[in-house]
Parts: C-alpha cells; sequence; structure tokens
C-alpha cells in the first residue's frame, strides 16, 4: 500500500495482508530469528488491532507498524534485561546460599519484573534507560549524564520518574 490511506477501524485486515510477509521479514533480519519474528510482528498487529479506535488515517502504513514494532522491540530488550539480572541475582544467592528460592519468592520476584517491565515501558526512553543503568549497572548519575547528554539533575528526575510510574502501576492499582 504505497500512500494509500487506510480507514482507522475498517482496514485493518488488509493492512495485515499487505504488511504482515514485509513485518515479518524486516524483524527476522533484525532478530535473526524466525519464530521470533513471527510473534513480534503479530504482537505488533494485536497493539494496531487494540488502538484501531483512536487511529488516524495511516499515509504511511510501513512507517508506522516500523515505529511500533520497534517500541515493541524496545520492550522486549528491557524485559529480556531484567529477567537476565534477576537470574543472575538468583544464581548468586544460590551459590553463596546453597539453596534456591521459595516457590513463592520466584513467584513475588518474576511479578515484581513484570510491574517493573511494565513501568518502563510507560516510561520515556531516556528516563528508562537511565534506570537501567543506574539501578542494574551500577552507574553513577555523572555517568549516565554524560552518557546520555543531560544533566546529573536530569538523570534524577528521570529515575524518580520511573519509580512514580513503578508506584502508580503497584498491583493494589493494576
Amino acid at each position: 500500500m504505497p500512500a494509500a490511506e487506510i480507514a482507522p477501524a475498517a482496514d485493518v485486515e488488509a493492512l495485515y495482508t499487505e504488511h504482515h510477509p514485509w513485518l515479518r521479514s524486516w524483524l527476522r533480519r533484525q532478530l535473526g530469528c524466525a519464530h521470533n519474528a513471527a510473534d513480534l510482528a503479530q504482537d505488533t498487529f494485536v497493539r494496531v488491532l487494540a488502538l484501531r479506535d483512536a487511529l488516524p488515517a495511516l499515509q504511511e502504513p510501513r512507517a508506522y507498524l516500523l515505529t511500533t514494532a520497534r517500541h515493541l522491540l524496545v520492550d522486549r530488550a528491557r524485559r529480556e534485561a531484567l529477567e537476565r539480572a534477576w537470574q543472575a541475582e538468583w544464581a548468586t544467592r544460590a551459590a553463596l546460599g546453597g539453596h534456591y528460592p521459595a516457590p513463592e519468592m520466584a513467584v513475588m520476584a518474576l511479578r515484581t519484573l513484570e510491574q517493573l517491565s511494565r513501568a518502563l515501558a510507560a516510561s520515556p526512553a531516556k528516563a528508562g534507560e537511565a534506570f537501567m543503568r543506574h539501578y542494574l549497572d551500577g552507574q553513577t548519575h555523572a555517568h549516565i549524564a554524560r552518557q546520555l547528554g543531560v544533566s546529573d539533575r536530569m538523570v534524577r528526575k528521570y529515575l524518580a520518574k520511573v519509580l512514580l510510574q513503578c508506584a502508580t502501576l503497584a498491583p493494589e492499582h493494576a
């Protein structure tokens, strides 16, 4: 669909039919895995379908799909980084104490990671990046500020923003 308009609620099927193979192929090149690409392409269209009533007429459907898919890729990368950090932490604890966490603790940790993942997804990209660098990588505010090209004060604001997002997405609010 070159520059044809897509009606907000009507032609989601046409959008899917015409662009799904292209999007899946692009994602396969990005991810290096056909299965993950198919899953992410499907997730992209699920998100489009969920927002179809709020969608404006799309002049550039591929650009919209790419932007949506890129956001999902970022969400996925954040979630995987959190999962790796969680696994490393529990492996370290198990190695030091000689035991693994109780199932209830593991479930609670996974729920916390899901909550954190939602908070990061709902936060601006630089705020999420600052949060990950500070709390997962242990970087200082000054180092993060240099890496992101912002002030120390802005880094503190980013961290506060994500922490506030975590508080608003707490289980009793979800």
